[in-house]
């Protein structure tokens, strides 16, 4: 996990930069499919780490964990990221993220077999759902323009 966190605080050292110089008015422009800017984005990365935070806290607690899948589309909506600050968003989503990666490294080694089910989908492990996290923030860091495309 110690490997898994310091590629976590890399990715969020990096994007971080990039994200600080995209303008007020570009983080609200749609990007995606759907409509979706680079706020909504982000406030979709910041409900993830959220979840993750709470999954990985009570997975390392538990003898396995049984965990609701979260209303993507609902909670972009209720949230309203398009009204928030831009620096704010940026601000929250890194602080989460590196506390993540804090969190990470020190996940009990005892515990990372730990299932972990999550919605409909498939029984996975905590490591699994320690390094899916971070595959899934890749992909929208991708999606936005603020990360490497490997």
């Amino acid at each position: 996990m110690k490997e898994l966190s310091e590629k976590l605080l890399l990715v969020v050292d990096a994007a971080e930069v990039r994200l600080r110089q995209i303008s007020a008015a570009e983080c609200s422009k749609p990007i995606l499919h759907g409509g979706w800017s680079r706020k909504q984005v982000m406030g979709h990365l910041i409900d993830s780490a959220s979840n993750n935070h709470q999954r990985l806290v009570r997975a390392a607690l538990q003898t396995s964990l049984d965990f609701p899948r979260y209303d993507t589309d609902g909670n972009v909506r209720v949230e309203a990221p398009e009204e928030a600050d831009w620096t704010l968003l940026i601000s929250l989503w890194a602080a989460c993220n590196r506390y993540l990666a804090h969190m990470i490294r020190r996940l009990p080694a005892s515990k990372l077999e730990t299932i972990c089910r999550i919605g409909d989908g498939e029984p996975r492990t905590l490591s699994f759902v320690a390094a899916d996290y971070v595959e899934h923030l890749l992909h929208h860091l991708r999606q936005i323009g603020v990360a490497d495309a490997a």
